[in-house]
């Protein structure tokens, strides 16, 4: 069985079972919209869904997915802002209450900054100029002499990836706005695929903790 047709059998299977079971609840959300109270930023790889880690149901999350969970910085220059047209749609419209910036180890974009020369962008590629949002946390993790091995390097990245964005969110005017008025809360979380673990930044100690 290719992968399509694997896609095809389980959305079979979504018919028979899952809409079957709740196919009042699903029409209430074709009838009256969406009204999430939670944001996530997420990272695109395949193998970290915050529905499935949460274990959400339709309707509860406004996932944002991109390559390593990034927020860049609020500019009105150039002319696309996907990440950024979806953080207005979330918080502007929809009105979330929380923003969780939702990271993981073994990123691959992560190990594209660590291993980025400043000469490697190639036109027609993207992601290496994308991580360059993150350069400042690169540079401060290369320059620790207490982080020996590339895990180790990796995983600061990561985290310091988090708190970065977690800073460009206050850089949006609208953001900023309903987090100060207590309306908006940001969080930080580091899922680790090899354990499951789920950790959250605290704001106090700028250290991640486990959620529970």
């Amino acid at each position: 069985m290719d992968a399509i047709e694997k896609l095809i059998l389980g959305y079979a299977n979504f018919c028979k079972d899952y809409y079957k079971k709740n196919q009042s609840y699903l029409k209430e959300l074709a009838r009256e919209g969406q009204h999430p109270k939670v944001a996530v930023i997420a990272c695109s790889d395949s193998r970290v869904d915050p529905a499935v880690i949460t274990d959400s149901t339709p309707g509860e999350l406004f996932v944002i997915r991109n390559v390593a969970n990034i927020v860049p910085p609020c500019e009105m220059g150039g002319t696309w802002h996907g990440t950024s047209a979806a953080l207005d749609f979330a918080v502007c419209t929809l009105e979330v209450e929380h923003i969780i910036v939702f990271g993981h180890s073994q990123c691959g974009g992560i190990q594209a900054l660590l291993k980025a020369g400043p000469n490697d962008a190639v036109p027609g590629r993207f992601v290496v100029a994308w991580m360059r949002i993150m350069e400042e946390v690169r540079n401060k993790v290369l320059a620790a002499p207490e982080l020996q091995t590339p895990d180790e390097r990796a995983r600061a990245c990561e985290e310091g990836a988090i708190a970065i964005s977690l800073k460009n969110l206050m850089t949006f005017p609208w953001v900023q706005e309903r987090a100060r008025r207590g309306k908006l809360q940001l969080h930080g979380w580091y899922y680790d695929l090899e354990s499951g673990d789920l950790l959250s930044l605290d704001p106090r100690s700028r250290t991640f903790k486990p959620i529970m």
